[in-house]
């Protein structure tokens, strides 16, 4: 190669080089000055004072300071069908530019495959931002029910308070019934969790099935404290480091079957509180809001009061999230056809 050649080759690669840095700043700049003076309506698909909600408000408090331009973020409620409602609007009716974003129950991203009743969403198409936490899930029972180790459910009947078809807790209870052979009696028609714990407070219902340890623990640790209320089972692919001595529901299963159709159910906890925005909005405002979520989890003054409200954070991910939502669709016809037909039956 020449002296000339070899200069025309740096010259090139320059050229090259400074095009990429140039359209990387020109996208940079799109997207803060798209967020320069604006709000995100952060959507919340559970009633007032739940651990969707909690958690929400606490990232809302924060994600603005992480976003070029920092935009105002504003929580809003939108509860109803265990959050399949939130679903649909921000799939269908929210504006699609990045000034609508979500949380709603983990299990919704999966209901074309296991109800495939009211979802007018395609999982896969929406953007996936990342996950609060990894998730581990529990069944409780209050004392007073008699119900004191989950064995004793292949025997007794425990009522269970349920807040919406797609929802942890209702789901999960109806499968654990299918697969394994359970007694869960699940009541219908709760707003959210929070109220579900109201009515186990009431004698109304007498446990819960599908309760986040993270928001136990946020939220009622007294009751497991005082012994007032009994962890049972753990829902999940591997136990939590807190409940080495409770059973997972995986440990009961006696098939195959069982437990790739158990597995099925409980990968959504590996996206235990999602964050997500609707289909179609441009690559670059997409990763902004990715990077500024997990910049947001690793804030100091968020993780200071995440701690002091006794919120659990190892974040998950938007690229894992939406690998995780893509690998549950790829699950054999046979054995999510069998998952359907246990999380629809009562």
């Amino acid at each position: 190669m020449s002296v000339e050649d070899g200069r025309f080759v740096r010259t090139g690669l320059g050229a090259v080089l400074f095009v990429l840095a140039s359209a990387a700043i020109v996208l940079a700049q799109g997207a803060s000055n798209f967020y320069q003076g604006r709000t995100i309506n952060l959507y919340i698909g559970y009633s007032p004072g739940g651990a969707y909600d909690l958690y929400a408000r606490v990232i809302a408090r924060h994600l603005g300071s992480h976003i070029p331009g920092n935009p105002t973020i504003v929580p809003q409620n939108m509860e109803g069908a265990g959050s399949l409602r939130l679903a649909n609007y921000l799939y269908r009716v929210a504006p699609q530019d990045g000034t609508a974003i979500a949380t709603f129950g983990r299990g919704i991203a999966f209901d074309p495959l296991l109800l495939g009743q009211g979802d007018a969403f395609n999982a896969e198409k929406m953007n996936w931002l990342g996950s609060a936490n990894n998730e581990v899930s529990v069944c409780v029972a209050m004392k007073s029910s008699g119900i004191m180790s989950f064995q004793d459910l292949f025997t007794k009947e425990l009522t269970v308070g349920g807040t919406g078809a797609s929802s942890d807790t209702d789901q999960f209870p109806r499968v654990l019934n299918a697969v394994l052979g359970t007694h869960f009696k699940v009541v219908q028609g709760y707003p959210g969790g929070n109220d579900v714990v109201l009515a186990m407070e009431r004698g109304e219902v007498q446990g819960r099935c599908g309760w986040s340890w993270s928001s136990v623990l946020s939220t009622h640790k007294s009751w497991i404290a005082d012994k007032r209320m009994i962890v049972l089972v753990q829902l999940s692919l591997t136990k939590h480091p807190d409940l080495p001595d409770v059973p997972l529901a995986m440990d009961f299963a006696k098939t195959d079957e069982q437990r790739q159709i158990l597995k099925m159910l409980f990968a959504r906890n590996v996206m235990g509180r999602p964050y997500v925005a609707p289909p179609n909005l441009p690559a670059d405002r997409v990763a902004l809001l990715r990077q500024a979520f997990m910049d947001t989890m690793k804030d100091k003054d968020f993780l200071a009061e995440a701690d002091k409200m006794q919120l659990e954070i190892n974040p998950v991910s938007g690229a894992d999230v939406e690998k995780l939502v893509k690998e549950v669709y790829a699950t054999p016809p046979d054995v999510a056809a069998k998952a359907k037909a246990a999380a629809e039956s009562q």
